[in-house]
């Protein structure tokens, strides 16, 4: 797991913490609010909206998650938290090329944003989720693929995919045709994608490999952001 150098825990508009990567240039999350972003883009935008475009044709009341860039967990946080109201099973896995120890995770102050229950039982299984998936709750398990990005692979595809890697400005390798390639593959059709990004190349890029496109409303700080639905 990384190291707690060069990392620090900065304080964004809406109060809520990220983290600061000296090494890479930049935070976690938007410094216009890490929690409205995440809330936003992968919570409402993604995992609400999928689950009520499946509506009757969700499978048994369950829903199945990648994440492309892990990093605090939050994403994960926020969706468990509103799978576990909802009493929808989540089966989550987030791949991270440079894991957070649990000890700089701790100090985001997280657990102020969702049950008791969710956040103890990620910080227990926190370390076992990079070998299996662990059981945070009874309605929930993660998994943690330590591997960059275009080293993981899955038989498995996913009802939706977090794309939450750090901006084309800093990691230009995450968001080129490749990368995109290699993630889109393991949506199933009818399968929801959501970034926080749009860009032209990335529209081009997720359109040529067989899904629906379209500019939804951003987070603060974005006029807009990028969800596809796969069609094949």
């Amino acid at each position: 797991m990384k190291s707690n150098i060069n990392l620090q825990i900065v304080e964004t508009a809406d109060g809520s913490k990220t983290i600061f990567n000296a090494l890479v240039g930049e935070n976690y999350h938007s410094k216009h609010g890490a929690l409205q972003e995440s809330r936003h883009v992968f919570v409402n935008s993604g995992l609400d909206y999928f689950l009520e475009k499946s509506g009757s044709n969700l499978n048994g009341n369950s829903v199945s998650v990648l994440e492309v860039g892990f990093g605090t967990g939050l994403n994960f946080l926020l969706s468990a938290d509103y799978c576990s109201e909802k009493q929808i099973s989540l089966d989550y896995c987030g791949i991270e090329a440079h894991p957070l120890t649990a000890d700089i995770i701790t100090q985001t102050g997280y657990d102020q944003y969702v049950a008791p229950s969710i956040w103890n039982g990620f910080l227990n299984c926190y370390v076992e989720s990079f070998l299996a998936p662990a059981g945070v709750n009874d309605m929930c398990k993660l998994r943690i693929a330590d591997s960059p990005l275009l080293e993981f692979q899955s038989d498995k595809q996913y009802d939706l995919i977090y794309f939450d890697a750090f901006a084309a400005a800093y990691q230009p390798e995450m968001w080129n045709e490749t990368a995109i390639g290699h993630t889109i593959q393991f949506l199933k059709p009818g399968g929801v994608f959501v970034t926080y990004a749009i860009t032209g190349n990335l529209k081009r890029a997720v359109k040529a490999l067989g899904c629906s496109v379209e500019k939804a409303k951003g987070a603060p700080g974005k006029r807009e952001m990028l969800r596809a639905v796969k069609l094949v």
